[in-house]
């Protein structure tokens, strides 16, 4: 009774205490993994110390048995779980709790080696010993509990002094930054594309000037991630720029921005985008700790580039991705146009490189002799994979940014990439070195009137060069020609 008192009230006032520095969502995470150390550890055992202390004659021998046999399956239940962490991890999108996996889970099998030891002690009836080792166990984890909420090891606590890291570095920075001073520059890409590549080593060679200029080193080679397209990557990346306090996270591309833009809610990390197509419907208009520069389209401009070279089309498609926030103005702006100009339109979607194909072969089939594609990740990514089956139906292309056409598409229109990363970096270093915050800078849009076009495309589908310059001509502010590559050059 008194060892259960005792764990009780010790428990109490650890987790009081540890709950004033850490986290809800610390809190959370242990929570989820709960259920299971609870599953494993009514399995581990099996009921066998039980049956121990209640049979009247035992041997060492079955002490033995049941001591190793709860050894081997906490080692077993360790590595299932670990197997399955992912998974948990996954199912709960909290990728955190791939790591903290391996510390929870790893109390099975140091918990094997008490568990006959305790059961000897219930049988003999020698609650004084069981008690007092309980109570010191408790104690000393309940300290080092404690130390290491106090030193950091918890996600807010590192939060937090990533955040003291952040203010003190911006206060020392005051007007300008003190030479040779060096400032962690967290980079994270969405996913490889050679137009967002293009922003990436834009950004960094900028970085690279400003930093001779000023006398400053920029670091981002030790914090640049590339997320894959995928969600659970891009937490988890966030959740380690913020611990490892860089000074500020240079987010390309819509989602990038909204995940590191949560992942610093709790710190004074400011983020800047890149590639943004709409920053107000993505809610980054009137937040504070955030600004950037925006690749925004001129829809319109596209639609009668399409018709310029189509002389009384009367059908276009429209490809894209529903699940992309880049996507939904410009489709809407393109249906309205189409709307407007009695043109008949054909929608197909898809939220990977398969389902892409299969939309773009969908297309094909409904005899539509141009289609357009916005500012869209996910097409842009498995343009390489579509552009010939496009020429060969002779379907010309039309879409968002120059990468398109580089990868195949017959068309590609809007900022200059390069631009853009050179400006991202330029509000990165107005941050770091001239002591601005993201409320003093607004984000920035560009001139979208550089139409790119695919000579090897445009060849393949018959159409003359010349003729296909001047019929634009109208509609853009420059024209530029590319052949098929993965990346720029």
């Amino acid at each position: 009774m008194l060892d259960r008192m005792g764990q009780q009230v010790l428990l109490f006032i650890v987790g009081i205490l540890v709950a004033n520095i850490l986290s809800v969502e610390d809190y959370a995470l242990v929570g989820m993994l709960a259920i299971f150390s609870a599953i494993a550890n009514i399995i581990q055992d099996s009921g066998f110390s039980a049956a121990l202390i209640q049979k009247k004659e035992t041997t060492a021998e079955e002490f033995s048995s049941v001591f190793w046999f709860n050894l081997g399956m906490s080692i077993l239940l360790y590595g299932v779980l670990m197997g399955c962490s992912p998974l948990i991890a996954r199912f709960f999108n909290q990728p955190r709790l791939v790591e903290l996996s391996a510390v929870i889970f790893l109390a099975l099998p140091i918990n094997a080696l008490t568990i006959i030891q305790s059961t000897i002690l219930n049988k003999q009836i020698r609650f004084k010993p069981l008690t007092q080792i309980n109570l010191y166990s408790m104690t000393v984890s309940g300290i080092a509990s404690l130390a290491m909420a106090l030193t950091g090891c918890g996600g807010a606590a590192s939060g937090s002094a990533s955040s003291a890291a952040v203010s003190s570095s911006a206060a020392a920075s005051g007007s300008a930054a003190a030479a040779g001073e060096t400032f962690k520059v967290g980079i994270v890409n969405y996913v490889d594309h050679a137009s967002l590549n293009q922003i990436v080593e834009s950004v960094e060679s900028r970085l690279d000037a400003i930093g001779k200029e000023k006398g400053v080193t920029f670091d981002y080679a030790d914090y640049y991630a590339n997320a894959q397209a995928d969600q659970s990557n891009l937490n988890q990346i966030g959740a380690d720029l913020v611990a490892d306090g860089v000074d500020v996270i240079v987010a390309v591309a819509t989602p990038t921005a909204a995940t590191m833009l949560a992942a610093v809610e709790d710190t004074d990390i400011p983020v800047v985008y890149s590639a943004v197509t709409d920053p107000a419907a993505a809610g980054f208009d009137g937040e504070e700790n955030i600004t950037g520069t925006s690749d925004a389209l001129n829809t319109d401009a596209i639609m009668n580039l399409i018709v310029a070279a189509n002389p009384g089309i009367d059908t276009i498609g429209l490809l894209y991705d529903l699940s992309q926030d880049a996507s939904t103005q410009a489709i809407a702006d393109a249906k309205a146009f189409c709307e407007k100009n009695g043109i008949k339109v054909v929608e197909k979607n898809g939220t990977t490189t398969a389902e892409v194909q299969m939309a773009a072969e969908a297309l094909v089939a409904a005899g539509v002799k141009a289609v357009f594609t916005p500012t869209d990740n996910t097409i842009m990514t498995a343009e390489l994979s579509i552009y010939e089956s496009f020429i060969e139906a002779g379907v010309q292309h039309y879409t968002g940014a120059d990468s398109f056409a580089l990868n195949g598409a017959l068309v590609g229109y809007g900022v200059d990439y390069v631009q853009l990363g050179e400006a991202t970096a330029d509000m990165v270093s107005q941050l770091l070195c001239d002591g601005k915050t993201p409320a003093d800078l607004p984000y920035q849009t560009f001139d979208n009137g550089i139409v790119t076009i695919n000579t090897e495309t445009a060849e393949a589908l018959g159409l003359d060069l010349a003729a296909l310059k001047e019929a634009f001509k109208p509609y853009c502010t420059e024209i530029t020609e590319v052949t098929t590559a993965e990346n720029f050059s």
